[in-house]
């Protein structure tokens, strides 16, 4: 258990694949303009990539290792990640649809996200068993979901701030993540 809650931590803060690792940047800024939109965002990353790193798990010890064609697993977890991608945009298409609208473009890129494929693959690179996997993938969801709304809150009180015309539009917005990033290397104490 103490493993588990170490993988845990370390996956959301520790090694915030935002924020420490920078995967999952497009969704970040595209998508952290309001807090419900990020939210929104968040829980659907989290499904994703928590459903993605048992199935991607599951294929890997019971699929490609058996058969000896781990060589396959960058495309095998790709498919799987488009395929889980379809059913959350089919499922919030008809259970929220102003979800689904406020998203636009960006649902569909959770396919294309480096952090959902990067979660599969640090799985299978660091040897997680099918639990440790589920962990360290809600886990990272959590910290990209932390991060995300993190970033749609300070963007929304800084919206009518009076900001230099030079800092305007995305300087602003990299400047705010820089910052976020060096206040999450603070978590790196934790170890």
């Amino acid at each position: 258990m103490k493993e588990l809650l170490l993988i845990g931590i370390g996956a959301a803060l520790i090694n915030n694949v935002v924020l420490s690792q920078f995967l999952g940047i497009c969704a970040f800024v595209g998508v952290s303009k309001k807090v419900e939109t990020a939210a929104g965002m968040g829980g659907a990353v989290i499904f994703v990539i928590t459903i993605s790193s048992f199935i991607t798990g599951v294929i890997y010890k019971c699929l490609l290792e058996p058969l000896n064609v781990t060589y396959l697993q960058t495309i095998v977890f790709i498919l799987v990640i488009a395929a889980l991608v379809q059913l959350v945009e089919m499922f919030l298409k008809k259970s929220s649809p102003g979800l689904y609208n406020a998203l636009g473009v960006y649902l569909p890129l959770i396919t294309t996200n480096c952090a959902v494929l990067g979660v599969a693959l640090t799985n299978v690179q660091k040897s997680y068993n099918l639990l440790e996997g589920v962990v360290n993938g809600f886990a990272t969801a959590v910290g990209f979901t932390i991060s995300i709304v993190l970033m749609a809150g300070i963007r929304e009180k800084t919206e009518h701030n009076d900001v230099p015309a030079a800092f305007q539009g995305s300087p602003i917005v990299l400047l705010t993540a820089c910052l976020m990033a060096i206040a999450f290397f603070g978590f790196s104490g934790l170890k």
